[in-house]
């Protein structure tokens, strides 16, 4: 390697050589093009002889890069809290909607409640004379109803604290109770016992109810209130609570003060004669 010294008419240094060749094939610097080698041939346009290089070919120039087009990403709903989101929203407006049908039916006049329950049997329509009541007698009254619903009675009342009586009851007692207020849920001997025990659960402990065994129904089982009556065939049917939400209490002619405790506990059919019971509390 030489290095040329400064000299008095100040001549150009010389070019250090490394021996290194261009990077990519391109001439050093200051040197001139090898004939042929220039960008563009005799009469031709620029650019032609390389295509990939200057002048913007779009082909595969030598040392040129292909064109890649862009990709697009495919992105997927995200279908789980959608689905998420939608249940959540329509769970929110059937409770609201509940909500709402609960509020309005509660408000309704407990009679216009009791004419919707199914298969509901109205006496105070069909017959009004049948449930005046206060028409206290002694000894057997004989019922146009099984089991009887309203009309005469003894003048004790038969208790209605949430009592579960294991035999059948006497009917003027019963129907006292009744005009009180009370449900009487009566059942055919023969149901099975898993089905008394599920009204015996409704019954035991709630005041103004009364559960007993009854000879001769027609159906399995016979729901009484100060003239209404319901029959159905199984413990588990919905109308038994909707029938004793709504007519307990409601149902009584002597208003909601009306004693159930102080009553006969003994069973059998046939009426206990005795002395009238105060009928209110105070």
């Amino acid at each position: 390697m030489s290095i040329s010294t400064p000299g008095g008419n100040h001549s150009r240094p010389s070019v250090v050589s490394t021996g290194k060749k261009p990077a990519g094939d391109r001439p050093a610097a200051g040197a001139k093009p090898p004939a042929g080698k220039s960008g563009a041939k005799p009469g031709g346009k620029p650019g032609a002889g390389n295509p990939g290089r200057a002048g913007g070919g779009k082909g595969k120039g030598k040392g040129g890069r292909k064109s890649i087009a862009p990709v697009k990403v495919s992105q997927s709903r995200p279908w789980g809290p959608i689905a998420l989101f939608v249940a959540v929203g329509v769970l929110a407006t059937a409770i609201i909607g509940y909500g709402a049908w609960a509020s309005f039916q509660g408000s309704r006049p407990w009679e216009e409640r009791a004419d919707n329950i199914a298969d509901i049997q109205n006496f105070r329509k069909s017959d009004p004379e049948l449930v005046k009541g206060a028409n206290h007698q002694a000894g057997p009254v004989e019922y146009a109803q099984s089991p009887p619903v309203a009309g005469p009675h003894n003048n004790s009342w038969q208790n209605c604290m949430g009592d579960v009586y294991d035999a059948p009851i006497a009917n003027e007692h019963a129907v006292h109770s009744l005009e009180h207020g009370a449900i009487w849920i009566t059942y055919r001997p023969d149901l099975p016992a898993d089905q008394v025990q599920q009204l015996t659960e409704k019954v035991q402990g709630t005041e103004k109810m009364m559960l007993s065994p009854y000879e001769g129904l027609d159906r399995p089982i016979s729901l009484q209130a100060w003239g209404y009556q319901l029959k159905v065939d199984d413990a588990g049917d919905s109308r038994i609570d909707e029938f004793t939400r709504t007519l307990r209490v409601n149902a009584s002619i002597e208003g909601p003060n009306a004693l159930c405790s102080q009553g006969i506990t003994a069973t059998g059919t046939t009426p206990r004669d005795g002395a009238q019971m105060p009928q209110t509390q105070g």
